[in-house]
This record gives structure tokens, C-alpha cells and sequence, in this order.
């Protein structure tokens, strides 16, 4: 028995610069609005608007996919869009494999994506970062890639399990 575990979060150098940089701009009016017009806001006031502007993007960094591969099928979790894992049975897999993606193009981004507001023929993929995924084709005609930074790993766990995917479970 074999088991595939991993867990990815929004972590990308670039991603923590552009919230930065993004920050800069309504923190820099903010404080230059009350050192112009010090009666604008209260110092409560002031100090809720700094705090608020600098912790919302940090939200960010609570998104956290999960990822587990094992005898009973594959299980995914995207916290905090899903409190508890996801499971596909092996029975429900038709195809199973690594694949490279491209998240703009092919999903529209990052996160969960996809589906019904992109290209309906490519499905829905999860995901947090790089260009590769496991690309699940399910019997019921649906497909769902979900992201791995472990390629290696993930592809030798699904050759593990490619008789149960070929054996209908």
C-alpha cells in the first residue's frame, strides 16, 4: 500500500512582491490624507484603515491545498473553500495522469478554477502554483486537474494504483 501525501500554499516570491507593492499606494494615501487633514479621521479610525489595508492580502496565506493519494482513491482538500476532503473513489476515475498545464490559459488562474466561467471542455482544476497536475478524467465525463509541485512522486503513486483505476476499483 502505498500513500501520496502533500500540501501547497500561495508561497510564490513574486506573488508576496506584487501584494507589497500593491500595498504602497493606499497606505501612502491613507497616511498622507490624515498628515494633510489630521481631522479626517480619528486616530482609531486611522490606525483600523493601516490595519485592515496591510492584513487583507494576508489572507492569502491561510489558502491551502491538501492533496492525499491511497488504496481508496484520491482526496483533495482546498481550505478554506473546503472544510473537508473531497474523495473520487478509484471506481470513478476513468483516466488518471501527470500532465503540463498552463493555469492562465487553459483555467484562468490560480485557485480553484475553471468549470462553468472558462473553457468547459478543460474542466476544473485546484491549484497553487507551477504547470503541473494530475489530470483526473472521471467516468461521469467530468474532469478535475489538481496541482503538484511533487511530479515524480505523485506519478509513481498513480502506476501504484493503475489496475484499480483499470479494474473499475
Amino acid at each position: 500500500m502505498r500513500i501520496f501525501k502533500e500540501q501547497q500554499r500561495f508561497n510564490q516570491l513574486w506573488l508576496i512582491l506584487l501584494m507589497f507593492v500593491s500595498l504602497l499606494v493606499p497606505i501612502a494615501l491613507t497616511i498622507g490624507t490624515y498628515i494633510k487633514n489630521p481631522d479626517q479621521f480619528t486616530a482609531l479610525e486611522f490606525t483600523l484603515i493601516i490595519v485592515t489595508t496591510l492584513l487583507a492580502p494576508c489572507l492569502i496565506f491561510i489558502f491551502k491545498l491538501s492533496t492525499r493519494i491511497d488504496q481508496e482513491g484520491i482526496q483533495y482538500k482546498f481550505f478554506p473553500f473546503h472544510l473537508k476532503f473531497k474523495h473520487i473513489q478509484w471506481n470513478e476515475i476513468d483516466k488518471a495522469y501527470i500532465r503540463k498545464y498552463d493555469a492562465l490559459t487553459e483555467y484562468g488562474g490560480w485557485g480553484i478554477k475553471g468549470g462553468a466561467f472558462w473553457k468547459k471542455d478543460k474542466g476544473t482544476a485546484v491549484n497553487v502554483s507551477g504547470d503541473i497536475g494530475i489530470q483526473l478524467e472521471l467516468k461521469n465525463g467530468k474532469k478535475l486537474l489538481i496541482g503538484t509541485q511533487l511530479k515524480n512522486e505523485s506519478e509513481m503513486v498513480l502506476q501504484t494504483y493503475q489496475t484499480k483505476i483499470n479494474n473499475n476499483g
